[in-house]
């Protein structure tokens, strides 16, 4: 669902320190040109092989991004969170998109279409050096993640992935749930194995004392530990 800017709600240029670059007059072109959207839980961003059309920036809520591999089996590559840009890779790598991207839970973005983002960028070289320097990151990460996926013991992939989920949205401080609890495919699908490991795996962590299962909900108990078994894989 696409809305007009909403009132109440910080507008695209305050959720990220990658718009600091931006004059007053480009913060008002982005401003002008952004639109507010809504998607259900489980509702599709985007699809692999689309062509890209818009950056979104999500004002709350959790996005995968996965590509389907042989089989139609998922994996999850990455989670995107409050504040964060994504969908505007592709746009500038001049191709259409090779990953999909899914609504965790009901999500609230903003959505600017990539022509007026690469119309800014050619004018303000500061900006632009700002995404360089986001994609640059970006693919460190990723090829950190891709030693991980393919060294990695199960035991270290899964615990990675819970660190992951640790540093991305934290823990309830009362209760010590995870707060970016993902359902038990999505996080094998995350940490590259099938449900039924990632379910094994979870149950040694729990009577190991790292973590404590209740029902869909994971409580961290001992992050240091888990950090050790991520490091040592």
């Amino acid at each position: 669902m696409v809305k007009n800017l909403t009132k109440g709600l910080k507008p695209i240029d305050e959720m990220s320190d990658i718009w600091s670059a931006l004059t007053h007059e480009e913060r008002m072109y982005l401003r002008e040109n952004t639109k507010y959207q809504e998607f259900k839980k489980g509702e599709m961003i985007y699809c692999e092989g689309e062509m890209p059309e818009f950056l979104y920036c999500v004002i709350s809520g959790k996005i995968k991004i996965f590509k389907n591999g042989i089989g139609g089996r998922q994996q999850i590559l990455r989670f995107i969170k409050e504040g964060e840009n994504f969908a505007f890779r592709a746009y500038f790598a001049g191709g259409t998109y090779v990953t999909s991207a899914t609504s965790l839970e009901s999500v609230k973005a903003y959505s600017v279409p990539l022509t007026v983002i690469r119309q800014i960028l050619e004018s303000n070289n500061k900006l632009a050096m700002a995404f360089i320097k986001h994609l640059s990151a970006d693919l460190g990460d990723i090829d950190s993640r891709i030693v991980s996926l393919t060294q990695k013991h199960i035991r270290g992939r899964l615990a990675e992935a819970l660190v992951i989920l640790i540093d991305a949205y934290g823990v309830e401080k009362e209760t010590g749930y995870l707060k970016g609890a993902l359902s038990r495919e999505d996080l094998a699908g995350f940490a590259n194995m099938t449900a039924s490991n990632a379910i094994r795996t979870l149950a040694a962590f729990d009577s190991e004392g790292l973590i404590a299962i209740e029902g869909k909900k994971i409580k961290v108990l001992n992050e240091s530990q888990l950090r050790k078994v991520c490091l040592l894989g």
